[in-house]
């Protein structure tokens, strides 16, 4: 198996026995560049926070902060990058939760490395598809067509359903104007569209953004601007 994706990479691995977790950064030090470790969750909030590794390993039980507490935290802002949870039982109830948590894989220990290679590429797998359906509107500012997610820089930008549903048909009909037609029938296909509607569901989004992405073109609709 091909782990040569992994060298350019960084990773954190997080694991409250200290033999395993010695053990692990050994040998995960082989394939990536950078390997931080923690011995609790609050610890790798901490450096997930400092450092933003490509990839997450994470044990489930552990003091002060457990594995899924840790990985729930960071999805509140990060459903990108890939996590997977090592633990020494299987439970039904940890199980349903790594699939809420998108997490990439729930490792039974004691953990092999055909296991762990298997896992880590996944995890390259998925950061090529993730880098994929990026798309940059400028240097700050990034849609993930997959997870539908608007960033700019490091924070997330809530979006209202109607905006959601607005900005990623913009996306994807970057190329051209989408005509007011084409939004009445996405958004507001059963009561109908008014002017006044639409135009306070540009200026709403506007306001989340930090440049003038959104351009009127007068008597056709709106359309994306770039800035790169």
């Amino acid at each position: 198996m091909n782990l040569d994706a992994l060298k350019p990479l960084s990773l954190l691995y997080v694991e409250d026995e200290p033999l395993i977790r010695q053990n692990a950064i050994e040998y995960l030090s082989r394939y990536c560049s950078k390997v931080y470790e923690a011995q609790n969750g609050l610890e790798g909030l901490e450096i997930y926070n400092k450092h933003k590794p490509d990839i997450i390993i994470s044990d489930i039980k552990m003091p002060k902060l457990s594995g899924l507490e840790f990985a729930s935290t960071i999805r509140q802002d990060d459903k990108t990058t890939p996590i997977i949870i090592t633990t020494a039982h299987t439970d039904t109830e940890y199980l349903l939760k790594a699939v809420e948590l998108q997490l990439i894989k729930y490792l039974v220990k004691p953990i092999t490395s055909d296991k762990l290679q298997e896992a880590l590429q996944m995890a390259c797998q998925i950061l090529v598809s993730n880098n994929v359906g990026l798309i940059s509107l400028d240097a700050q500012t990034c849609y993930d067509t997959f997870n539908q997610t608007l960033t700019i820089g490091n924070t997330i930008i809530k979006l209202t359903h109607n905006e959601l549903l607005f900005f990623d048909f913009l996306i994807k009909n970057r190329q051209r104007a989408i005509t007011y037609q084409e939004i009445e029938n996405l958004i507001w296909a059963y009561e109908g569209m008014s002017m006044d509607a639409l135009r306070s569901l540009v200026r709403g989004l506007r306001k989340k953004l930090d440049m003038e992405f959104i351009e009127n073109v007068s008597g056709v609709g709106y359309r994306l601007k770039f800035f790169k």
